[in-house]
């Protein structure tokens, strides 16, 4: 899928499920490029690990996280009703791989669990420090994230270019 087809098949419905406050470009931005980083918004099981979904969540890690952590957990259940799945680790992590809004409505609760401000659309080095922060990638790809990052700049200003 490209990433205007991300956008409107996974983010959109993901952030229309959650408050409005949680919907922002610079929400936005992240996703884009959290998703291009980790699966290349193509792999929704991990070559070679346990990740699954677009945004590569563990079960016992970023799954279990965003379904305890107190600013996170009551989002969780009620995406979890709203996609019929049980709010348990085990249950949202075998759905994951084939729920692309699930997969994104997680990926932008993990990110909400961050006390610091989203970083400015465009600030590279910021997006990288909260990606690293939030995700805590095991074996982190620091010289892929700009690439990552310029298609998502790409994809936004086709965007704002088109209205």
């Amino acid at each position: 899928m490209t990433l205007s087809e991300i956008r409107a098949a996974a983010i959109a419905p993901a952030l229309a499920l959650l408050p409005a406050r949680m919907n922002s470009p610079q929400a936005e931005a992240l996703l884009l490029a959290i998703g291009l980083q980790e699966s290349s918004l193509i792999h929704r099981r991990q070559v070679g690990g346990p990740a699954r979904g677009l945004w590569q969540f563990e079960q016992g890690g970023g799954v279990r996280g965003v379904l305890l952590h107190p600013l996170s957990r009551p989002h969780a259940l009620a995406v979890c009703e709203a996609r019929g799945i049980a709010p348990v680790p085990s249950a949202v992590y075998a759905v994951l791989e084939h729920d692309d809004i699930l997969a994104a409505a997680f990926a932008r609760l993990l990110l909400w669990t961050d006390p610091a401000p989203l970083p400015e659309v465009g600030e590279v080095a910021n997006g990288w420090d909260y990606y690293q922060r939030t995700w805590r990638p095991g074996k982190p790809h620091r010289d892929r994230w700009d690439d990552c990052y310029a298609r998502t700049m790409d994809e936004l200003q086709e965007v704002a270019d088109a209205r």
